[in-house]
């Protein structure tokens, strides 16, 4: 004969309190690693906050806001784009102070007058550069990378979860940040993959981006003023390595 089993109010009473105890300790669990991370990523971008005022240093250079080009100055912009197959050169100026018209002006390509769709295809490139928002860094991704008596050099990445489709190879790449510690100035920002990335339709294994910045006292922030990328790719199983020379020059408030 089987025997049934009845669960008074007692057994009920003690369940319940057993599954409360349980959902406790998971959430203390869960709290306990959530406060461990967040500590951890905290001293990674202290100790580098730490050494920035050992030396004097604005921190407000880790605001990727603090050293992009300033949108009320106007500057003189030259490209020049280097494949195995050729080479272009791309002279410009950018003046926001035409109001109601567009802000760039193509001067030439290679020595000629550009045509109605190359200046159209130009003025969509900068545009598109222009609109995109600054990617945040990830704060646990911080490392001193070197420190000399004239040099410091942090590195970070950014967060992953800022990154939009076409520029989510950036997740796979570290930036280098170098600031003269004699000036304490910033240098220059390197960005450098990690391992082969996708960008756009070319697989690169070196993927560099050099970009030197300068001090514009009227703009009171750090401007670029050359950038460099060198990218070694392949295109269906064939080289393709460009190298992009960027130059910027002539800064005046608007």
């Amino acid at each position: 004969m089987k025997k049934t089993m009845v669960m008074t109010k007692e057994d009920f009473s003690i369940a319940k309190s057993n599954s409360q105890l349980q959902n406790y300790k998971r959430n203390a669990l869960i709290l306990f690693f959530m406060v461990l991370f967040t500590s951890a990523v905290s001293a990674q971008k202290s100790k580098i906050l730490d050494t920035f005022f050992k030396y004097g240093i604005d921190s407000s250079i880790l605001n990727p806001e603090k050293i992009r080009k300033p949108d009320n100055f106007a500057f003189d912009f030259k490209q020049t784009i280097i494949t195995s197959a050729k080479e272009t050169e791309t002279i410009a100026k950018f003046d926001p102070s035409n109001a109601g018209t567009e802000p760039w002006t193509v001067v030439s390509i290679d020595g000629k007058s550009p045509s109605k769709s190359e200046v159209n295809s130009f003025r969509k490139n900068q545009r598109k550069a222009s609109e995109a928002a600054p990617t945040p860094t990830d704060d646990a991704t911080y490392k001193i990378e070197k420190e000399t008596q004239d040099q410091l050099v942090i590195s970070y990445k950014v967060d992953p979860s800022s990154l939009a489709k076409e520029n989510a190879f950036v997740k796979d790449c570290r930036f280098y940040m170098t600031i003269n510690l004699k000036t304490k100035k910033l240098e220059q920002v390197q960005t450098l993959n990690e391992k082969p990335v996708k960008v756009n339709i070319l697989t690169a294994d070196k993927f560099d981006i050099v970009l030197k910045y300068k001090w514009n006292d009227q703009a009171k922030q750090f401007v670029p003023v050359n950038e460099n990328l060198t990218m070694e790719a392949k295109f269906i199983g064939q080289a393709t390595n460009i190298q992009t020379i960027t130059e910027y020059s002539n800064y005046v408030k608007k």
